[in-house]
């Protein structure tokens, strides 16, 4: 079983968790159960997890709820840890790249302070 963990500023701030708190009690309800798929199994089909090419090993969760996609994003720490940096609403067909620059960003960080 892996775990996931969210992303923590130096200042203590989640924004993951953050953004998670103004879902409707619906989206949140898939998300957590998109995340204890993760969690659970250990191929993960691709439509809800999946590696992003061309970045800094950052994966996407993808989450769609009715008309309403979300995506978080996050990378691998060590075997059995995953790390969630940001959460966002997708409103094209790709990924925007200010959010895996953030990622990445966020990764580096994480990875500094350890």
């Amino acid at each position: 079983m892996k775990t996931i963990s969210f992303y923590k500023t130096e200042s203590g701030r989640c924004p993951v968790e953050e953004s998670l708190d103004s879902l409707t009690d619906i989206q949140a309800t898939k998300v957590a159960w998109v995340l204890k798929l993760i969690r659970e199994i250990d191929h993960v089909p691709a439509n809800y997890f999946k590696k992003l090419v061309n970045t800094d090993g950052i994966w996407e969760v993808r989450v769609d709820v009715g008309k309403d996609t979300f995506r978080i994003l996050g990378f691998l720490s060590e075997k059995e840890l995953i790390i969630l940096t940001n959460f966002f609403q997708k409103k094209s067909k790709k990924t925007p790249p200010n959010e895996i620059q953030l990622a990445e960003q966020r990764k580096k960080d994480h990875l500094s302070r350890r």
